[in-house]
């Protein structure tokens, strides 16, 4: 094999290994609200908002605190700094990305699913009786 050859291919094996060691590092991986407390790196926790009527958002701060609820009925307190989310409250599911600390899930960035307009459209066409004449 010429040099340039070795070259090449080295260069092309080395590009590889670093991009898949790069994405590697970008995922951040699901884990339960148990899990996240123990883990110190950046973690998604993904729930149901606990008690809709007590979520607080300091606009001054651009600081929202609210209280998620997993699968297995467990609560965890999250704040996030940033601009609240449209139509927060009436989130079916929340994603919250960041890392646990001081007692509280600090979210970097929030991941909000809300009812889809389109949604409830199906489910109303559902709902109507088919109209057939005989």
């Amino acid at each position: 094999m010429k040099p340039r050859m070795v070259i090449g291919l080295l260069l092309v094996v080395l590009s590889i290994a670093f991009g898949v060691t790069a994405f590697k590092k970008s995922l951040t991986p699901y884990i339960s609200f148990a899990e996240a407390r123990k883990s110190s790196s950046s973690v998604q926790v993904n729930g149901v908002l606990a008690d809709p009527a007590h979520i607080a958002y300091d606009a001054s701060r651009s600081e929202l605190v609210f209280a998620l609820k997993d699968d297995k009925n467990e609560v965890m307190n999250v704040v996030y700094k940033g601009v609240k989310p449209v139509n927060f409250e009436m989130a079916t599911n929340v994603v919250a990305i960041g890392t646990y600390r001081s007692g509280r899930f600090a979210a970097d960035q929030l991941l909000v699913k809300c009812p889809s307009k389109y949604q409830a459209e199906a489910d109303s066409k559902l709902a109507k009786p088919a109209s057939g004449g005989t």
